[in-house]
């Protein structure tokens, strides 16, 4: 059971290190002309139960997105589809998720070291 948890945890500690990455490019590109932002989608990895993947693809811009008259500043935002505050949200919960994948490696090398301390 521990080497499953250490694998589901890892596993999770990838995919919410690569959604950051994501998060962190679109913001770094915010600004940037004809850049397509990515969109992050957690999946579960096969077979079942045995972790996480993530899978990253371009965004397309919504038909409201391009007609509606918000603020300059959250035009400004939005330029090419990046959304400052959605990216800031969605950066704090890859950061929880990161943390709770830790906590789960964490646990399971220690359960894993109990283990292999009592059968020595």
């Amino acid at each position: 059971m521990s080497i499953s948890a250490l694998t589901t945890g890892t596993s999770g500690l990838s995919a919410n290190q690569r959604a950051l990455d994501v998060a962190a490019n679109n913001v770094a590109n915010a600004n940037t002309p004809g850049f397509q932002p990515q969109r992050t989608q957690f999946r579960e990895s096969s077979p079942a139960g045995s972790g996480v993947t993530l899978s990253a693809e371009g965004r397309r811009l919504s038909a409201s997105e391009n007609t509606a008259a918000p603020s300059e500043a959250a035009a400004a935002s939005r330029t090419n589809g990046v959304g400052l505050a959605s990216e800031l949200s969605d950066t704090l919960v890859y950061q929880a998720g990161f943390n709770l994948s830790a906590n789960v490696v964490k646990a399971a090398g220690q359960a894993l070291g109990s283990l292999i301390d009592v059968k020595s």
